[in-house]
């Protein structure tokens, strides 16, 4: 397994489970220039999950949406551009651009809206990049990889006017990965961040960090540095184009059986930056996977703790899973899209991660979740 911390991407089998039907796939239908994703209501947080529907089919993945417009705010759509695609310009058409506006307008007929996150990396190894064509350099210096996502990012901002912009997920892994790319890939962000603000001035933008891997706590992966002391510079060097501080938090990497996560583990937050927080993905799953701890109690371990730590600062905080992932109906899906053997391994640590199980049956923390959301003033 990838030490890196991983999240799913699932605009490719949400497409595939879509296209099994295109009879009674919505319409695609997209915010209007001018328009834009309504701000969060009245300054409180907004909350949500990745669209990740228990199985590949067209039944579940619309129960799904339903769901997740019942115990959320907001969806993450979080995937890599299509490079060829985006190569060629930011007008155009393509699968890809159908299937991200039907995936919007599937949030938003279930009363959810949308967070944006372009993601060149792969979700599931950080080491590599999501979808690259064969034969393009594997580096954010090469300039067909920065026109392409560059062109792809500009689309997302004129097409949906998203009010939240992610640039890349988890950057530090990759920093830790390959540091000589890395200053490539702020170079990047920064010209992004001043095309989008030329744009789109409202729209916020952000990149977001593994924070048991800024905390050098995953062992293995912390090059040799000393736990907690935090690598605050892979986050300052962006600065000042920072809208928000954005981390994941996935705490069974780091802490075992046994273990509490500290009452001040995400405290530092709140004294390194006055700007607002939020959490991207994260979760605890509510099965134990050896070497990784996991409970149902430590499920709602982790929602009071990041709560009670550093709640009242966030402006979203998106769950992995809303639902727990049906391995018989995931496993041929994923191999059919074209997920590598190891991808589909480490998706195997992550499928007990829901707040509900495969049939929607709710855990404990299902109703803690539900009291924070509605514990918002």
């Amino acid at each position: 397994m990838s030490h890196r911390l991983l999240k799913i991407s699932l605009i490719a089998l949400l497409a595939a489970t879509l296209a099994c039907n295109a009879a009674t796939t919505p319409a695609p239908t997209v915010t209007p220039a001018g328009e834009m994703m309504p701000a969060t209501p009245s300054g409180r947080t907004l909350y949500g999950f990745f669209p990740s529907p228990p199985q590949m089919t067209l039944e579940s993945v619309f129960a799904h949406f339903e769901d997740m417009g019942r115990h959320g705010d907001v969806v993450l759509a979080q995937n890599s551009p299509n490079w060829v695609n985006f190569l060629a310009g930011v007008d155009g058409e393509s699968q890809q651009r159908t299937d991200i506006a039907n995936q919007v307008t599937l949030a938003r007929q279930n009363g959810l809206d949308v967070i944006f996150v372009a993601d060149p990396l792969n979700g599931l190894n950080r080491r590599e990049f999501g979808g690259l064509p064969a034969g393009w350099t594997p580096s954010f210096a090469n300039p067909d990889v920065r026109a392409a996502f560059s062109n792809y990012v500009i689309w997302i901002v004129r097409t949906f006017k998203p009010r939240y912009l992610g640039l890349a997920s988890e950057i530090n892994t990759y920093a830790d990965a390959f540091p000589d790319d890395f200053p490539n890939y702020v170079s990047l962000y920064r010209e992004l961040y001043a095309q989008i603000k030329a744009e789109s001035v409202e729209t916020q933008v952000f990149v977001s960090f593994q924070w048991e891997d800024l905390n050098n706590l995953i062992a293995g992966a912390n090059e040799g540095r000393t736990p907690y002391a935090t690598n605050w510079e892979q986050v300052e060097v962006f600065e000042p184009d920072l809208d928000l501080w954005v981390i994941s938090s996935y705490p069974f990497v780091a802490f075992g059986e046994g273990e509490t996560i500290p009452a001040d583990y995400y405290a530092p937050l709140l004294t390194r930056t006055e700007k607002p927080l939020a959490v991207a993905e994260g979760g605890i799953p509510s099965v134990a996977q050896p070497p990784f701890a996991g409970s149902e109690q430590g499920q709602v371990a982790y929602l009071n703790a990041l709560d009670d730590q550093i709640g009242p600062r966030l402006t979203f905080w998106i769950y992995l899973l809303l639902s727990d992932l049906d391995t018989a109906s995931w496993g041929p899906a994923a191999g059919q899209n074209g997920m590598s053997a190891q991808d589909q391994a480490t998706l195997g640590w992550f499928v007990t991660v829901g707040l509900q199980t495969t049939a929607g049956e709710a855990k404990p923390a299902l109703s803690v979740w539900d009291a924070i959301r509605g514990a918002e003033p």
